[in-house]
């Protein structure tokens, strides 16, 4: 089972549909009442409890925890890349992330906060690779996981040929690329964010059509990458406002 503790994180799945077994109470304040009120209009079993049980569960639980169903059904799961750009069908204006090797559950959090925040359609990442912590992610996405739609596959180059035969440009998040701004990244785009420290992989950095950039001026060699996803998307959402 996964115990999400976050007001944030056990409000928005509730919100989503998605399933969730039970809402565990202790000491209820005013605002644990009101998902108390949100769940019973949800059909979710309420179960009175004691702290006692809650600090078994989870080491951060302010009184209130979802009992939610295994790790694989966080967030808006599609099994098929194939079944997403069907979906699409004549759209132009697509916008998908694609994580390589983000294994930090805070920043892959961050990072799907900042998806939900700039509309990114899609989020594909790699099997098994991935930071699997559905606690910490929706805790630090703030409930965004339970929103944002995501892809797993065991093949990020082919996923990458499967966008590309489908009109997508893929760029790559790199410190040596051009600046962003210098891009067009309108239309069907897709942005790689590579793994804390590592980069983005050498493989999947020759598949990139380019590799973009964020100017910097301060010491250090980098943003964090979940800051750097936010950067530029953003980037992304300013370009298209303008066309509009």
């Amino acid at each position: 089972m996964i115990y999400l503790s976050g007001f944030h994180a056990i409000e928005e799945r509730i919100k989503s549909g998605l399933p969730s077994r039970c809402l565990l109470i202790a000491k209820p304040g005013p605002r644990a009442r009101e998902i108390i009120k949100l769940a019973q209009e949800h059909k979710i079993p309420i179960n009175r409890t004691g702290t006692a049980e809650l600090d078994r569960l989870s080491a951060d639980h302010r009184g209130i925890l979802l009992e939610t169903e295994d790790e694989k059904q966080e967030g808006g799961q599609i099994t098929k890349l194939e079944d997403f750009i069907n979906e699409l069908g004549e759209q132009k204006e697509v916008l998908v992330v694609i994580l390589d090797e983000i294994t930090d559950p805070h920043n892959y959090g961050a990072i799907l906060r900042s998806c939900d925040q700039f509309g990114v359609n899609m989020v594909i990442t790699r099997k098994r690779r991935t930071a699997k912590y559905a606690e910490v992610i929706a805790n630090t996405s703030a409930g965004a996981s339970a929103w944002v739609s995501a892809i797993e596959t065991a093949n990020l180059s082919r996923a990458i040929e499967i966008l590309k035969d489908n009109g997508f440009w893929i760029y790559g998040a790199d410190m040596e690329g051009e600046y962003a701004f210098t891009k067009d990244l309108r239309g069907r785009t897709a942005i790689i964010l590579g793994g804390e420290g590592s980069g983005i992989t050498r493989i999947l950095k020759e598949s990139c059509d380019a590799l973009i950039a964020i100017p910097k001026k301060g010491r250090l060699d980098s943003l964090n990458v979940s800051v750097a996803a936010g950067v530029l998307l953003y980037e992304v959402i300013r370009q298209r406002a303008k066309k509009n």
